[in-house]
């Protein structure tokens, strides 16, 4: 029975039990041919990579759930869950973020140049100098 306590109280707390059924569904009562949900064909080369890893890893799915899964496929999916690995992915992700850094300054660089270059220029010509002009 639920207890309830009202505004009179110092605390003002409600306790409600919610009773909640769930129903699972034995292997033996699932159809046993059920089609897999039909997709659309990939546009892109990247599209279709992405389809064959989550068919591929739809399948490891079902071979672990049946007790079918070979080693390799349970040692995959047991390395992907250590400490180890989380730390590795953060280091590749930093690793990116740091290239792109990388490729931003690079870039800002020969920008920069280019800005110093039509100063000089600009310069030349306020002295009397030749302006000299590229093509």
């Amino acid at each position: 029975m639920p207890q309830q306590r009202g505004p009179t109280c110092p605390n003002h707390l409600i306790f409600i039990d919610i009773a909640v059924e769930v129903i699972t569904i034995a292997p033996s009562q699932r159809t046993p041919n059920a089609e897999p949900k039909k997709r659309r064909p990939a546009t892109t080369a990247e599209a279709r990579e992405n389809q064959m890893i989550s068919r591929a890893v739809d399948l490891a799915e079902k071979q672990l759930i049946k007790g079918t899964a070979s080693s390799q496929v349970i040692t995959h999916f047991l390395k992907l869950a250590t400490v180890r690995e989380g730390l590795e992915r953060k280091k590749l992700e930093r690793e990116n973020e740091l290239l792109a850094a990388k490729v931003e300054s690079i870039a800002s660089g020969a920008r920069v140049e280019e800005l110093y270059s039509d100063a000089i220029t600009a310069m030349r010509g306020y002295v009397g100098g030749d302006i000299e002009e590229d093509d």
